[in-house]
């Protein structure tokens, strides 16, 4: 499984600005994952020009992060800020600042959007006062974006499931209370906010004369997949008796 197309960068040196993206043909979910959590040193170098050995972040407006690595010579450094803002899966915002650096700390913003193939990863580098470091910057998100381009590479491809959502009752659809259709508005717009990330194909209600219940096809690595997807999912959460039937797709055609 690869990308799209190549990652790429721009500088505009006078305005201290780095540009970079790429498509990954994996959710933003993954993506997302694979740069705030300790899976980042799986990939966050190269044994010719330096390792990361550790990278911890919080992932909360404030929270602090730290990247900790060894250049080929053996050097340690490490990379640190604040977060500033963080909508996980689709935008996290935090301060950069090198140990090999006196200047003041820039600004990495990533954008994680949604598209047919996986996810369009944007990243906006700003704040930098030296020109030759600004442009150096363009030449390093096109190389770590690379590198994380290939941490997917070897991914398994998404598969699908049919899930359906049973109510706790055959009347259920009919006769809910007050509380049940605000929980039932919850979920709805839970699969919808999960129908525009990608992961979901279509859902809906189907009219059973034994009892409604709901019906989604769901994209996703494995069913342990689909079962996190669950267990967020409000008209799960709540304790009100609903519960998935998950069953693999062979194939889907759409």
């Amino acid at each position: 499984m690869t990308s799209k197309a190549q990652a790429r960068a721009i500088a505009d040196v006078e305005k201290g600005i780095v540009l970079a993206t790429v498509d990954i043909a994996v959710p933003p979910e993954r993506v997302f994952k694979a740069l705030t959590t300790d899976e980042l040193t799986q990939w966050w170098g190269s044994a010719e020009l330096y390792r990361t050995t550790k990278h911890d972040i919080d992932l909360r407006v404030g929270g602090k992060w730290r990247s900790e690595g060894v250049g080929n010579d053996g050097t340690p450094f490490h990379v640190g800020g604040e977060v500033l803002e963080v909508e996980a899966p689709s935008k996290l915002v935090y301060t950069w600042k090198p140990s090999w650096d006196n200047a003041e700390p820039s600004i990495v913003a990533y954008r994680f959007e949604a598209i047919a193939e996986g996810t369009r990863l944007t990243v906006r580098h700003s704040g930098f006062q030296n020109p030759n470091t600004c442009a150096d910057h363009a030449n390093g998100w096109e190389r770590v974006l690379s590198w994380l381009t290939g941490n997917f590479a070897s991914a398994t491809p998404a598969r699908y499931f049919l899930v359906r959502l049973i109510a706790p009752r055959p009347t259920f659809m009919q006769d809910m209370n007050d509380e049940e259709r605000q929980m039932m508005m919850a979920h709805g717009q839970y699969w919808k906010q999960k129908l525009a990330e990608g992961s979901v194909i279509a859902f809906g209600p189907v009219m059973d004369p034994k009892g409604g219940w709901g019906v989604g096809i769901v994209k996703a690595q494995d069913e342990a997949e689909v079962r996190v997807f669950e267990a967020a999912d409000p008209a799960i959460s709540s304790g009100r008796g609903l519960y998935y039937e998950v069953l693999p797709m062979m194939a889907a055609v759409y």
